[in-house]
């Protein structure tokens, strides 16, 4: 694309709201639509062009990106006679940036086509840290070509930015994402707890065993979270157990064993039925706290 395309953004959550500032900030026209009007106000100050529906939205913008919870909500706002697919312009690209199904992604890439339309799957990972700083890793499935016309704009939100292969493909390398966290997730948890009862400074324990062997992002970035008990989300407990049942239902299909992740979701469950549905990820740790 030579000239900038108008964007169009559907969600406005945690990481979206983020994601559509680093947008209009790199001097796009970014028109915007969320269920909840409210939460769209600060970026509509900032520049962001509110639209009242998503088929509004849907019939102005080059480039239609998505990032809204559930699958459901994925098929809610591509599928149906007010959804993206039938009110996009031909020759729009839709990008879903959504944790979502794969045969899902699949399914819209298929309808797109015959509709002139190009989709692409791209969920993302760096939670609100990495949306606030435009360093989110973004996993893509779709065609080479539609991948090489959009990357200046997936380049504003992230700086990992690898085409994965076709369409699901970038669903597909999120569920190894996730499926790489939910075991780390438990190891982090039990590690800061472990401090705290042996007695030592979980701070200073961190600055030893955060760069060695046992780094990783959520050690990183959440483990001073648990530490200083600063739950609020960067990433939902309610999404995480989303994310976790669609690797699992994914893992299932290709026969393969799976006991990590499920001890994981089990116990991000648990967390939940006690009211964390809507606490970060990080709030995993009460239960080892508590027990």
């Amino acid at each position: 694309m030579s000239t900038k395309p108008v964007l169009g953004f559907i969600g406005i959550g945690v990481m979206g709201e983020s994601m559509v500032r680093n947008l209009t900030n790199a001097g796009y026209r970014t028109l915007i639509y969320t269920r909840t009007k409210q939460k769209a106000e600060a970026l509509v100050t900032e520049g962001a062009e509110w639209q009242e529906s998503v088929k509004d939205l849907s019939s102005k913008a080059d480039v239609i990106l998505t990032m809204v919870g559930y699958p459901k909500d994925v098929e809610e706002v591509y599928i149906g006679e007010d959804g993206i697919l039938e009110n996009a312009r031909p020759q729009s690209i839709l990008i879903d940036m959504t944790t979502s199904s794969p045969a899902l992604a699949e399914e819209i890439y298929q309808h797109a086509l015959s509709k002139q339309l190009y989709a692409l799957d791209a969920p993302v990972s760096g939670g609100d840290v990495g949306a606030r700083e435009g360093k989110l890793s973004i996993m893509v499935g779709g065609e080479l070509e539609i991948f090489e016309q959009v990357k200046p704009v997936l380049g504003v939100m992230g700086q990992n930015i690898v085409l994965q292969g076709p369409a699901g493909a970038g669903q597909h390398t999120k569920m190894c994402n996730q499926i790489a966290i939910a075991s780390n997730m438990i190891g982090v948890c039990e590690a800061i707890v472990y401090a705290e009862k042996a007695g030592l400074n979980p701070t200073t324990v961190l600055e030893s065993i955060g760069s060695g062997a046992a780094g990783s992002w959520s050690l990183s970035n959440l483990a001073p979270r648990m530490i200083s008990n600063r739950l609020e989300p960067g990433f939902y407990v309610k999404h995480f157990i989303k994310d976790m049942t669609i690797a699992l239902e994914s893992a299932k299909n290709m026969g393969m064993l799976t006991p990590g992740l499920e001890l994981s979701k089990q116990l991000y469950e648990d967390l939940a039925e006690r009211g964390e549905e809507d606490s970060g990820t990080q709030a995993l740790v009460k239960l080892f706290r508590e027990n």
